[in-house]
């Protein structure tokens, strides 16, 4: 591993990360990828909605856009987690959990985010399996099919929207939250939508598909799938540690570029946004160099 001034080090090795290195690898600047290991879609069988890849095996997408990265010299990449950054003048320092440390001149988050498991038996058993976050991924291949959608709060509404243009055979559960405006729940009656107030008892499955949802009023529903946009967490403190921006929802706020609010810092992918489809990714990853490289090239230009 080198142990010179990296012009950009990537927290984070899945789709956006290799995406930004590629294109800062093809314009000759010295990057490198520090990479745990943690891609958020690391327990989904297939990738959707990503055209020449559709239905591809997602760890496989990865590891042909690694070796496609890897080819250009002036990337380098290392497995490993990252504990730490901190900003000395204008130099970042990153430090490892083995104690590894390392400077760069820009820093790039593309660390996704952990998802917050609800306390409910056999919620996490079914993730990624019949219970999903995005039906723009999962949603065509249930359609027509009875799903549930789980409000955590009213800002999800628009969830429910999209679940239903999917499958008329739709169940709406609140796990015993008020979450539906009386205005909302007398469309949803009228739509022939029952709504279950009644909070979640458990989650019946097999090898991960549910079964039946179980409340504690004794109901049983019978689902094909269950849509829920759970609450989420940064992977690292780091971020948050440098003086980034965490918005209200938890995500590192960015600008169109994906500039943080600290000079010479970004994030891209699933760590800025509730939007988490791999070509959504891919694209912050390539925009966010843009500006990077003007940077980098105007300060490299003024040395001359």
């Amino acid at each position: 591993m080198s142990e010179s001034l990296f012009d950009v080090i990537i927290i984070g090795g899945s789709y956006a990360g290799l995406s930004a290195a590629m294109s800062l690898g093809r314009t000759l600047f010295k990057v490198l990828i520090i990479d745990a290991g943690e891609r958020c879609n690391k327990l989904v069988v297939h990738a959707q909605n990503l055209i020449t890849h559709d239905g591809s095996a997602p760890g496989d997408i990865a590891a042909q856009a690694k070796e496609q990265v890897l080819k250009y010299k002036t990337v380098e990449f290392l497995n490993g987690r990252v504990v730490s950054a901190e900003k000395k003048d204008e130099i970042f320092e990153v430090v490892t959990e083995a104690k590894e440390k390392f400077i760069g001149r820009k820093l790039l988050f593309a660390t996704g985010v952990k998802d917050k498991m609800l306390p409910i038996p056999g919620f996490a058993e079914c993730w990624t399996k019949s219970v999903h976050y995005c039906p723009l991924c999962h949603g065509y291949e249930v359609k027509g099919q009875p799903l549930g959608v789980l409000l955590l709060n009213e800002k999800e509404v628009l969830l429910l929207h999209m679940i239903y243009n999917m499958s008329k055979d739709l169940k709406v559960f609140t796990n015993g939250a008020s979450v539906i405006p009386p205005e909302l729940a007398k469309k949803l009656e009228k739509k022939g939508i029952q709504i279950c107030d009644s909070k979640i008892e458990k989650i019946e499955q097999e090898n991960g598909q549910i079964q039946h949802v179980i409340l504690e009023d004794g109901s049983k529903h019978a689902l094909e799938c269950l849509f829920v946009r759970t609450p989420i967490e940064q992977h690292l403190s780091a971020p948050k540690d440098l003086g980034c921006t965490i918005d209200p929802m938890g995500f590192i706020q960015v600008d169109d570029f994906y500039k943080t609010s600290v000079p010479g810092v970004f994030a891209v992918g699933d760590c800025t946004t509730v939007y988490r489809a791999l070509s959504i990714a891919i694209g912050a990853g390539t925009k966010s160099t843009a500006w990077m490289m003007k940077e980098l090239s105007e300060e490299n230009f003024a040395k001359l």
